[in-house]
């Protein structure tokens, strides 16, 4: 149904499938997709194929393939699109491409970046979402901050942002959201996905460098939110908590690291709405 070729900035990929749901996925949340001819070289050649055997329609199943490899087990064919995701994800945390890779949320402001490194129920899905619809940020990306460990520039990679159970209702709300389907039962619940600006994708090969980092905590109650300034050895601690490679990158990981908390300024956050957490990034983000 699918084989594509396309610019994901920075790096190139290939898309193969059976199921229609990921072509419908790469085209209705994908904005300005660049396409590459199809011999052009990729970093990222990937399969979403249909379960072997009876499973293949029985029970329907999606498997995922990095070149020709099966890194883990089949999902639900309903979660064909989602398995996608997931596994972009972890093909850019696991392949040893020179980057230092974390898990955090990054948007920009012309060349100044924030990062907002992702905890679990951290809120930091649906802030960034806010940030990029609501607040006039960039998105570089929601899930993986990709640091060039030589020029420490942070490098866009802006895909679909992954949104969770009432998540879903909040981001579908904001002026130019285009939200795709529902996935119902999956590891984090009901998940969708919203489409990154088109501005925000067609930006995508402008890089940009770390001036803050935040780490945002969602609190229900909090009406008004706090905020606190922590060293960046804090900060350090904190954020290698959420770096997939920089005990394999060994010194030079350490290094970058080290480097793009140079001169930032960082924060911890707490906020109970959309609203809060915009006001005081934007107050501390100036």
């Amino acid at each position: 149904m699918i084989d594509l070729a396309f610019r994901l900035p920075p790096f190139n990929v290939r898309v193969r499938s059976d199921f229609s749901s990921v072509a419908d996925h790469v085209a209705d949340l994908y904005p300005a997709l660049q396409r590459l001819d199809s011999d052009s070289f990729v970093d990222f050649d990937i399969r979403i194929l249909r379960g072997k055997g009876h499973r293949r329609w029985l029970g329907q199943q999606a498997r995922f393939l990095l070149d020709a490899q099966e890194p883990f087990l089949p999902l639900p064919g309903s979660q064909a699109p989602a398995l996608l995701e997931w596994g972009l994800n972890w093909s850019i945390a696991a392949r040893p491409l020179g980057y230092l890779v974390l898990h955090a949320a990054v948007l920009a402001r012309g060349t100044d970046a924030v990062v907002m490194p992702g905890f679990p129920g951290a809120g930091k899905s649906t802030l960034c979402a806010s940030l990029a619809f609501l607040g006039g940020w960039r998105l570089l990306s929601d899930e993986l901050a990709i640091l060039d460990p030589g020029t420490l520039a942070l490098h866009p990679n802006p895909r679909p942002i992954s949104v969770k159970n009432e998540s879903i209702d909040i981001v579908g709300r904001f002026p130019g959201a285009a939200v795709g389907p529902v996935y119902h039962d999956t590891r984090k619940g009901r998940l969708s996905h919203l489409a990154p600006p088109r501005e925000s994708a067609l930006a995508a090969e402008e890089t940009a460098r770390c001036r803050w980092i935040v780490f945002p905590s969602f609190q229900r109650d909090d009406e008004h939110g706090w905020h606190e300034e922590i060293s960046r050895a804090e900060a350090f601690a904190l954020i290698s908590e959420q770096s997939f490679n920089k005990e394999r990158m060994g010194e030079q990981g350490f290094h970058a690291l080290c480097g793009m908390l140079d001169g930032a300024r960082c924060f911890q956050i707490g906020y109970g709405s959309t609203a809060a957490g915009l006001e005081l990034i934007d107050r501390l983000c100036r």
